[in-house]
């Protein structure tokens, strides 16, 4: 029984990571993003070490559902916005090449006259 309510806790303890991450990734703050992303795996697999032998009472499954649940809603939504942030830097990514060849074609013509016929 006592087993119930360690695996209980687990599940809010990794709701409680799940809601700082997807508070810090809807306020861009992707380096402390980052920095709990351990914190998360880490519950994840204590849960994992937790559920493993115990039989899971009817009354902790009830409880554990809509955690689960909110859990579950988290990930699909943070995922979602870390693919948003990825195009926002592919977009990024692309721009900077774009502007270092610009820079790079006037820079090698820079100081140079151009006739049309040269063109």
């Amino acid at each position: 029984m006592e087993a119930n309510f360690g695996l209980l806790h687990h599940y809010q303890q990794l709701l409680m990571t799940s809601c700082t991450m997807l508070n810090l990734a809807r306020e861009a703050r992707w380096d402390d993003l980052i920095q709990h992303e351990l914190a998360y795996v880490t519950a994840v697999e204590k849960l994992t070490q937790s559920q493993g032998a115990s039989d899971i009472a009817p009354h902790v499954q009830a409880q554990i559902r809509p955690l689960l649940k909110q859990i579950l809603d988290n990930e699909v939504e943070l995922k979602t916005l870390l693919h948003q942030r990825m195009e926002e830097l592919r977009t990024l990514v692309g721009q900077t090449s774009r502007q270092h060849n610009l820079n790079s074609t006037y820079g090698r013509l820079s100081g140079n006259i151009l006739f049309p016929s040269e063109l």
